[in-house]
């Protein structure tokens, strides 16, 4: 290749290589997430969760997914043969291509778009069309149900998670995914402390647009056997289920990247402000949580009862070594230039890890909610209180930029008013309910 070539095509070899490293990992990242989901149920249950592959279960990902290749894979007889193999690729692709333009930190990311928070909510919003699609190529009626369950749930809860991601660009001033990190950044403080109640709309929209429990009625085992996904067996299940996790890790960077400073360790204004301070000593947590991992995996090593688990446990603490090395190679002054990129991308993941967790927790900690109260939830609860919110951050940014206040005293004051209006529409909504609930509703009630 001669050298007139070579530099046409240098800029596309990194984000090429991005997304080549993406699509070989998120597999293994989602085997990796449902293990720590089963191993959060069973200790909330008080059991031990899978432990029989690998040391602690570690390798039950792994045999998962060999399972799942070699499963009998059956299409109903009276489905419609090619829409029901395309949904699950539907559903994956808007996945999977929203993630190129989330910035994994300030070296890795496939494309900068500067509307990548549009393109990220566009595309990602794609997937619903394979949920519908595989609901009604199944040509059954559970399938049909949820499918339409999971339709209505994302009409209803998109909005809101639309107006509390609207808080944060008025706040960014940008719809670049770069741009708004670096807004926080300049600003020395994240966006969940001045909008929380963005977050906290965001939050509870996030958890319902990826159809996670307690708002998981398109999957309702109880009702619908599994849903939308009830006819599909075998890999075709597994996309589908790679699809529902990729969502998770797009809703869980879009809440990283917008409320919680992206790839900005915590207090990272202050270096800029004050390099050298003793808040610095934050640079070396990433390292240091690795290494005591690999001490904890090289301590349990003897105490496995066979040989190979033995050795997976060494392998799992030489990996956690060999990171920490990595991680902690930039505080020298020799690598100092690495480390924006490699702590960048570990604060990153780590808040990803934090908000997903959140995810699990909820899953076995509240019940499921009945589809009219979802509804609810949704239309006469968060969509105006994110439509208030939205004109209170408003507000504060005039009184802010036209009147001279403070930007941190405005915005307290416009959240204490739209704090005022949730608690007049959670007063509304449970006297709306007691009327329902009435003797008199109830026995003229048809």
């Amino acid at each position: 290749m001669n050298p007139q070539s070579f530099e046409a095509i240098r800029p596309y070899l990194l984000p090429v290589l991005y997304g080549v490293v993406l699509v070989a990992v998120l597999p293994l990242i989602v085997g990796y997430i449902i293990l720590l989901e089963r191993k959060v149920m069973a200790d909330m249950q008080a059991r031990l969760g899978p432990m029989r592959v690998g040391p602690h279960g570690l390798l039950q990902p792994l045999a998962d997914g060999v399972k799942l290749m070699i499963k009998e894979d059956i299409i109903p007889e009276a489905a419609d043969f090619w829409v029901f193999w395309l949904a699950p690729l539907i559903t994956f692709l808007g996945g999977m291509t929203a993630l190129a333009a989330m910035a994994f930190g300030p070296v890795f990311q496939i494309a900068d778009l500067n509307i990548g928070v549009l393109f990220i909510l566009g595309v990602s919003s794609m997937g619903i069309y394979g949920i519908v699609l595989g609901g009604w190529a199944s040509n059954s009626h559970y399938s049909l149900l949820g499918a339409m369950r999971s339709a209505a749930q994302l009409v209803s809860y998109e909005t809101a998670a639309g107006m509390a991601l609207v808080t944060a660009l008025l706040l960014g001033g940008s719809l670049s995914m770069r741009n708004l990190v670096e807004a926080q950044q300049r600003s020395g403080v994240w966006f969940i402390f001045l909008a929380p109640i963005a977050f906290f709309i965001y939050l509870i929209a996030s958890i319902a647009e990826t159809n996670r429990s307690p708002f998981d009625l398109p999957e309702a085992e109880s009702e619908l056997v599994a849903g939308y996904m009830t006819e599909y067996s075998g890999f075709r299940w597994v996309i589908f289920m790679m699809a529902e996790y990729a969502n998770v890790i797009v809703v869980s960077g879009l809440a990283t990247t917008l409320f919680l400073g992206g790839w900005l360790r915590p207090f990272a204004s202050f270096h800029a402000h004050l390099p050298g301070s003793a808040i610095d000593i934050l640079d070396a947590v990433p390292g240091l949580i690795l290494l005591l991992v690999a001490g904890y995996c090289f301590w349990r090593t003897p105490k496995q009862p066979v040989q190979i688990q033995k050795a997976v446990m060494a392998l799992f603490g030489f990996i956690c070594l060999g990171l920490a090395g990595a991680l902690t190679l930039p505080l020298s002054s020799a690598f100092a230039a690495w480390m924006p990129g490699i702590h960048g991308a570990f604060w990153f993941l780590a808040k990803i890890f934090v908000y997903v967790y959140g995810f699990l927790w909820f899953r076995f900690t509240f019940p499921r909610y009945r589809f009219d109260q979802l509804m609810r939830l949704g239309w006469h609860f968060l969509i105006p209180l994110s439509l208030v919110n939205v004109m209170g951050v408003g507000i504060a940014l005039v009184l802010h930029q036209q009147a001279g206040w403070g930007l941190a005293g405005a915005l307290t004051l416009t959240t204490f008013g739209t704090l005022v209006i949730a608690g007049w529409l959670v007063a509304v909504s449970e006297r709306h309910e007691r009327e329902l609930l009435t003797p008199a509703s109830l026995a003229g009630g048809d």
